[in-house]
């Protein structure tokens, strides 16, 4: 029995998880992001997923309305519970997963706990499945890859609140604070030195043995990894189907990051335009958490190329192929 006075009955059979997450911000900013519908509408949901509706009465039997919107355009509505709320410190969402005609496919009982030390908060959450149907089999297989990459995302949105709050990157707080719904952005940790990923992302003899989806080979042109540096290379499909594309670099900030601009696409179909931005984080001497994260001009040029291109499959495919490149695999 909870605090709220509610008792929940976890089958053993049904999926749970715990997984924890340090961000570099206060408990009372992490919270916030929790409870406020305006901030949980900007990370909640795996990449590329958007929240047209997003509701919570932040107390104790406050209603959870939230409805997420995929890559391709289907939304699949959300409600919940508030079961328990203990500001800045525990917080309990009873939530409902619906499919895209609102039937409710499984239950699950989000508690989020956070714990403050030297300025970083330490999130735990506990995700118990509390009931399920045969067609929540689907959903539930990814639900821990699902929570990895919101809080991934809630990662990204807390650091350019934290740039933007210092002055020291506006204009950089503002482009990811209002571009969560045209934007791509997949991570992946690497069991490699930064280093060593970051030069196999910047040598062009390197960069052709991995770049691109599963069965793609990658011709370049030229490769100059500096600012104003021109990158001019064609990805090839299984089909024979080539994808021209010119991208020139805006930053080059060695091992940190690189942005660039890109214009491509299908040969003789309309050009492709966005972005992008790759960081390169180093979690220890021997991982590197790499993130790609690709802001297009509008929603509907965004959801344009993960329907036809399949441009989220294809970076996940792209930085496994990286992953195997750098563990010495063909």
């Amino acid at each position: 029995m909870d605090a709220s006075g509610h008792h929940h009955e976890v089958h053993p059979a049904l999926p749970k998880l715990v997984l924890r997450h340090e961000f570099e911000a206060s408990r009372r900013v992490v919270f916030r992001a929790w409870t406020d519908p305006k901030r949980l509408a900007r990370w909640w949901g795996p990449h590329g997923f958007t929240n047209p509706v997003c509701e919570i009465d932040a107390r104790p039997g406050g209603a959870i309305r939230i409805d997420m919107r995929g890559p391709d355009g289907v939304v699949y509505p959300m409600t919940g519970v508030v079961r328990e709320i203990a500001p800045p410190e525990r917080l309990l969402l009873a939530c409902t997963a619906r499919d895209e005609a609102g039937k409710a496919i499984f239950e699950v009982l989000n508690t989020a706990t956070f714990a403050e030390r030297a300025g970083r908060t330490t999130v735990t959450l506990d995700a118990r499945v509390l009931a399920s149907t045969p067609a929540a089999a689907k959903y539930l297989s990814g639900i821990e890859e699902g929570w990895r990459q919101s809080l991934d995302r809630l990662d990204e949105l807390l650091r350019s609140r934290a740039a933007g709050a210092h002055g020291r990157h506006g204009a950089e707080h503002r482009g990811l604070t209002d571009t969560a719904d045209r934007e791509i952005v997949i991570s992946r940790v690497l069991e490699a030195p930064r280093e060593r990923v970051w030069d196999a992302w910047t040598d062009p003899k390197q960069v052709v043995r991995w770049w691109g989806p599963r069965g793609f080979t990658t011709e370049i042109a030229t490769m100059d990894v500096r600012p104003e540096g021109i990158w001019e290379h064609v990805l090839r499909g299984p089909d024979g189907m080539e994808y021209p594309n010119l991208s020139v670099f805006a930053e080059v900030v060695r091992p940190e990051r690189i942005s660039f601009s890109n214009g491509g696409g299908r040969k003789g179909a309309p050009n492709v335009s966005f972005d992008a931005t790759w960081t390169f984080e180093a979690l220890d001497p021997r991982r590197t958490k790499l993130t790609m994260r690709m802001v297009f001009p509008t929603t509907a040029a965004r959801d344009h190329v993960v329907q036809e291109y399949g441009a989220l499959e294809g970076g996940v495919q792209t930085l496994e192929r990286l992953a195997e490149h750098l563990a010495g695999r063909p």
